[in-house]
């Protein structure tokens, strides 16, 4: 890595600021991409002498080593930077067994960064001596401490069509690295994550972290309205145009850094392709519990305070409707039976309900999936006027000469109740519609 590299990163460790810096001078281009636009120059440069007429064969291997030449210029690459501090016992086995795997199995050009993040043992040596002797293996170091700030800093230099992760113990079996990153190259997707929560993982590690992600994941969907389902597996790849658009808006570089960074994507309305993978928990792992779920619910309460939750919009809408269903309904019973009214309010609220909660809610765009969305939406309407249709009898067989005000007061009691269920259904059906995708649907 140039020393104005290691300058622009070292200056203030700050992602920022890095990305600030290289809006200006422009990013640097890694070693291994420079090489390898350089071999494709040399290999049309090569070719560009016509061939001798006494050869006739010689046209048609021009021409093949032209289109050779012109793949590996256009191929598709990857960055894969791998993020260490104080790994010097297990950096150059797993450097080396990744690079080898990339070499034997990867069908796309690939690169691997070593990005330490200011390491105080042999770290440093290590991964400089590995950039030195292995091709296709990079180092940079980073100055100040942090997970997410050694990301953001090598995300934003490369030039990779791809830029992806995966923690230094390779607790993730490497085969789901094409599954990972196929998306993202095809244009598919824009971000791709592994995950330990989805159908057809294959997961090894103790009860109490299996307990502790399952919970922290469970209350990313309560309270942000997340779509994925494991937002802290060490596994992930960006577009890397995408990468350098929304690094610069991720304000954590510690740990929550990838949930905030899929959040933001998320809410752009970014594709976010999921795969199942094969992990086996590392005993040795550095990652202090307590000290980091505390981050994170930091990190979850801010994003709640910068934008709505999905709960609160709901209860918006839900509130919203009610008040109209209320109004609706005193109108209506000026001129029609108990029933009619209630049939009438509720139809028209639940209409106005569930294209507020498409839009609203779930960030849900144009006319594709609206049928369906509203004809799910009759089931919770089924069940709102099954209980004010109970409710408004009770009232007229308990009280029958009780004014309109009183039976509005218990229809939007049960309506209150129906609102609770419609979001479990709603929340269910919605997010099964709008899931990340799957492995096998790349």
């Amino acid at each position: 890595m140039p020393a104005s590299v290691d300058a622009c990163l070292t200056r203030d460790g700050s992602a920022r600021s890095l990305g600030a810096q290289c809006a200006e001078t422009g990013p640097i281009p890694p070693r291994s991409a420079r090489f390898r636009h350089t071999v494709g120059r040399r290999a049309l440069q090569v070719t560009s002498q016509p061939p001798r007429r006494s050869d006739p064969a010689a046209g048609r291997i021009v021409l093949g080593v032209e289109r050779a030449a012109l793949a590996v210029v256009r191929e598709p690459t990857v960055e894969i930077v791998v993020p260490v501090y104080n790994e010097e016992r297990d950096l150059e086995r797993s450097v080396r067994r990744l690079r080898a795997y990339l070499d034997a199995r990867f069908p796309f050009h690939a690169t691997v960064t070593i990005a330490d993040n200011a390491s105080t043992d042999g770290t440093q040596a290590t991964g400089e001596r590995l950039a030195q002797t292995v091709p296709g293996v990079g180092y940079m170091r980073i100055s100040e401490l942090g997970r997410g700030r050694a990301l953001a800093a090598a995300w934003l230099l490369s030039r990779a069509e791809v830029v992806a992760y995966m923690d230094i113990d390779l607790s993730t079996d490497l085969d789901a690295l094409l599954p990972l990153v196929a998306p993202l190259i095809s244009g598919h997707s824009d971000v791709a994550i592994g995950s330990r929560l989805s159908s057809g993982a294959r997961v090894r590690r103790g009860m109490k972290r299996e307990l502790i992600s399952r919970c922290y994941n469970a209350l990313l969907r309560l309270t942000l309205g997340a779509r994925f389902k494991d937002a802290q597996c060490g596994f992930k790849a960006v577009r890397g145009a995408t990468a350098r658009r929304l690094l610069p808006r991720v304000e954590n570089r510690q740990w929550f850094f990838d949930t905030e960074l899929l959040m933001l994507a998320q809410r752009e309305g970014l594709r976010i392709h999921e795969v199942p993978v094969d992990w086996t928990d590392d005993p040795d792992s550095r990652v202090r519990l307590l000290p980091t779920a505390l981050e994170d619910l930091r990190g979850v309460w801010r994003l709640m305070r910068a934008g709505p939750s999905r709960l609160v919009r709901f209860a918006t809408v839900g509130i919203a409707s009610t008040l109209a269903y209320g109004l609706i309904y005193l109108a209506m019973r000026e001129l029609a039976a108990p029933w009619l009214a209630n049939i009438v309010a509720l139809v028209i609220t639940a209409i106005a309900n569930t294209a507020a909660n498409r839009h609203f809610t779930f960030g849900v765009q144009g006319r594709q999936g609206a049928a369906a969305d509203y004809a799910a939406g009759m089931t919770a309407f089924l069940v709102a006027l099954a209980m004010t249709t109970a409710a408004s009898e009770a009232v007229r067989t308990l009280v029958p000469t009780a004014p309109h005000i009183v039976e509005v007061a218990a229809l939007t009691a049960a309506n209150l109740i129906a609102t609770m269920c419609r979001y479990i259904m709603f929340r269910g059906w919605m997010d099964a519609r709008l899931q990340v995708m799957p492995a096998d649907g790349a």
